[in-house]
């Protein structure tokens, strides 16, 4: 919301900056975000006359004006401009003038003639291109004829204001409107409020021999006012207006548009304009859409409605969209001379949904959706009929049509002032908090030690006793509430299991070179087929969402892989040729004869390209390897026992790179190579490695704790071994041979050689294993290592068939 300082001083006789206002505001809970002051830095602009304007002698798209500036002898000004006429008023740079930008005028010569200043478009005073008038936007800044000559342009244009900008919340849809924000302000400063009271001449004619209204569906519409004019002028409307759109970022249009939309920033009514001359028969009727119904909007679009939808018709149809939108067939053109006011509440939850389901969204709908003052209506109507009959004349047909079938009656609250200064650990006066709640405009009565407060229909957000000791702390001063200890029984806060795991796996990630990143829950349902995933697969047995966004996100994920795959792609699209992300988040099953899903946390890490070279490391790939080497990393970091990497076929992984990752034989997660298909599925142009974990099973893991071992006192032992064995014998298994062969003595084996070659018989591999020894005791002679060495050559040989290489 932004509101104009200038503006709101119609209504509130503020008396401090606007800088100091928008702090008073923001402690009182309306969060002012900025203050922009649309004409700071522009000096010495004032509005001049054109005299007359001859060709340039020496250039064919320059000309030379004469402009009267009030200061004197007129001005010779030369320009490029192709819009300026002579008799317009237009803004003119003198010399030594600054503009928007920092730009300074100084006297100078154009093609040979002097130029002593500038005539000036919009953009050089800093004024945004869409919110002026077509005729205003292109070329110089055409001002209104009667506008005088030598006036200070900021003044003039409305730019010697400032204008608040306002972060409201959801509750506050009553600051949505110049009033509102006075309301608060003049109950801040503890200054008197001034609401404008409508009035206007009413001719002889009577509405209800003119105009029906029938409202067939009161649960959606609960109120429904039009007021008709006739005879009006359509034309521009005078400057003061449409700076004061311009400040609340809204384009100005015509006379009649342009007070529906004052009207509805003042008051924070929407309004609309019908031409009544095209409204069949002169008979509203307000009913749900027919399915398939179809309404040319006033943007030129033509859109299709539904049963669910609310519209405005009269008996050929469509001619509004209720609350967010006019028809085109009954907009108000400049051949318009009867014009019929709609004032009326709509259903904010009604009005949400149509807007969505349309994707149009407009300030009319964002105050529908917030909800009203339903009890507004006919004053909205009147200040409305009041502004046109003295900007586009006309006269105003006697009385207004209000349709209103259940009227709505103001609450009571009982207020308990000890309550109060329990709540807020203060010490308020009653006749503090009675004064309080008078400034906000609420009635108050006094029963006994209590009050009871009424609230008018205007704050729809006050329902109950605590939102009044909101008010009473926001008038009072947050600032002002003395800072104290809490009391009571207190507890240590910690993390959950689950949540230390995350934590632990978010840094062990991050040390790999991870990027965290966190994607949407919803997916297309053509992941599974990008993913390779067969036609039986448990995983394409996903929850539907029966009100998806779009069809982009119309099921909840099963896994989350491809989710860090598009990411992958996006970063690839913009030449990003490596990364390596990772996810934490929860994938979705559903659960027969349940409404909810079984919700799985996981992890998934995704990898393209080389990691970075350093000064005294190559770039490497981060291939299988790589990632399986992540996966070890997370697992000893967290403390996992028993984990096994086997050999596993997964329809989303390549069939020969591929492992399941497994603790005391229970299935943890799948770490390997993507399968060709998917990459080129998701286009990444190259081998991309993946893992994804059940953090569910690993959470259910026995991890035991860490326990501190003193520094070994007796020397380790290292011994190598190197066995030739079939192809096809995978390495785990004979890393888990060695360990039980070795005993408790060997404290470490690893695999640093493995080799395929001339030297090798064909079938077979060279194997080679470090491995080291240790006692916790004693010194380890020779004949204990070389028993140790005996056993474990021979428990391979016996269990794989290995022969030591020689």
């Amino acid at each position: 919301m932004r509101v104009s300082y200038q503006w709101l001083k119609d209504y509130v006789d503020v008396d401090i900056s606007p800088r100091e206002l928008a702090e008073r505001l923001t402690l009182a809970g309306l969060a002012v975000d900025a203050v922009d002051e649309p004409g700071a830095g522009i000096e010495k602009v004032v509005t001049g006359r054109i005299l007359k304007i001859e060709k340039h002698p020496n250039a064919d798209k320059l000309v030379v004006c004469t402009v009267d500036v009030g200061q004197g002898e007129p001005l010779q000004i030369v320009t490029g401009a192709t819009n300026v006429r002579e008799g317009h008023v237009v803004p003119v740079a003198l010399e030594g003038a600054k503009l928007a930008g920092g730009l300074q005028i100084k006297r100078s010569k154009l093609r040979g003639v002097e130029s002593r200043g500038m005539l000036c478009s919009g953009q050089e005073l800093g004024m945004e291109s869409k919110l002026l008038t077509p005729e205003m936007a292109h070329g110089i800044l055409i001002l209104a004829d009667d506008v005088a000559v030598g006036l200070d342009a900021r003044e003039v244009l409305g730019l010697n204001d400032a204008v608040l900008e306002l972060d409201l919340t959801p509750n506050r849809g009553d600051a949505l409107c110049i009033t509102g924000v006075a309301r608060d302000v003049a109950a801040l400063l503890n200054k008197e409020l001034k609401i404008p009271h409508p009035q206007f001449t009413e001719g002889e004619e009577k509405i209800e021999d003119l105009v029906k209204i029938d409202i067939e569906d009161p649960d959606l519409c609960r109120r429904y006012v039009a007021r008709l004019i006739k005879g009006i002028n359509i034309g521009p409307s005078p400057m003061w207006l449409q700076n004061r759109l311009r400040s609340a970022g809204i384009r100005s249009i015509n006379n009649v548009v342009d007070i529906t939309n004052y009207v509805m920033l003042e008051l924070g009514q929407p309004l609309h304009a019908f031409d009544y001359d095209k409204i069949k028969d002169r008979h509203i009727i307000v009913r749900r859409a027919g399915e398939g119904e179809k309404i040319v909007s006033l943007d030129g679009v033509e859109r299709t409605l539904n049963a669910d939808m609310l519209a405005i018709t009269d008996e050929a149809g469509p001619v509004a969209v209720a609350g967010i939108m006019g028809g085109l067939d009954s907009e108000v053109t400049e051949d318009t001379v009867n014009v019929l006011i709609e004032s009326a509440y709509f259903h904010p939850i009604s009005i949400r949904r149509t807007s969505k389901a349309l994707g149009l969204r407009s300030e009319s709908s964002i105050r529908f959706e917030k909800g009203i003052d339903i009890n507004g209506c006919l004053r909205a109507a009147d200040r409305a009929v009041e502004l046109i009959q003295q900007l586009a004349g006309g006269t105003v047909v006697s009385g207004a049509i209000d349709n209103f079938p259940n009227p709505i009656t103001e609450k009571t609250i009982l207020l308990r002032p000890r309550r109060v200064n329990w709540v807020l650990g203060v010490e308020i006066s009653r006749q503090d908090i009675i004064d309080i709640m008078r400034r906000l405009q609420f009635r108050v009565q006094e029963q006994g030690e209590d009050l009871l407060v009424t609230i008018p229909t205007f704050r729809p957000d006050i329902t109950g006793e605590w939102d009044l000791v909101e008010e009473v702390a926001r008038l009072y001063g947050f600032n002002r509430i003395p800072e104290t200890l809490p009391f009571g029984a207190s507890t240590q806060g910690i993390r959950t299991t689950e949540q230390q795991l995350t934590w632990d796996i978010r840094d062990v990630m991050t040390a790999c070179g991870f990027h965290e990143v966190i994607t949407y829950s919803f997916v297309h349902p053509r992941v599974f087929d990008l993913m390779n995933l067969p036609e039986d697969s448990r995983f394409r047995s996903a929850v539907r969402l029966q009100n998806p966004l779009s069809e982009e996100q119309s099921v909840m994920r099963t896994v989350l892989v491809p989710s860090l795959l598009e990411v992958l792609q996006r970063n690839l699209n913009r030449r990003v040729q490596k990364g390596a992300l990772f996810e934490i988040a929860r994938v979705f099953y559903p659960v027969e004869g349940q409404p909810l899903p079984e919700e799985i946390p996981v992890l998934a890490a995704v990898a393209i390209g080389n990691m970075p070279k350093t000064w005294n490391q190559p770039s490497r790939p981060m291939d299988f390897f790589f990632m399986k080497g992540v996966a070890e990393q997370l697992m000893d970091s967290l403390g996992v026992p028993g984990v096994a990497f086997t050999r596993h076929q997964d329809p989303s992984f390549h069939p020969g790179r591929c492992a399941r990752i497994e603790v005391n034989g229970q299935l943890l997660g799948v770490v390997g190579e993507l399968h060709p298909d998917v990459i080129e599925n998701y286009d990444l142009g190259g081998r991309a490695v993946a893992l994804k974990l059940d953090l569910k099973v690993l959470a259910q893991v026995n991890r035991p704790v860490k326990q501190y071992q003193g520094l070994p006192k007796f020397p380790m032992v290292e011994r190598d071994l190197a066995v030739l064995v079939k192809q096809d014998v995978p390495a785990a298994e004979m890393l888990s041979i060695i360990k039980k062969a070795g005993g408790n003595l060997l404290k470490k084996v690893d695999i640093f050689d493995v080799y395929q070659g001339s030297q090798v018989p064909e079938g077979y591999k060279s194997v080679a294993f470090s491995m080291k020894f240790q006692a916790p005791d004693r010194t380890l002679t020779d004949e204990e290592i070389n028993d140790k060495m005996q056993r474990i050559t021979n428990s391979l040989t016996a269990q794989t068939g290995a022969v030591l290489r020689k």
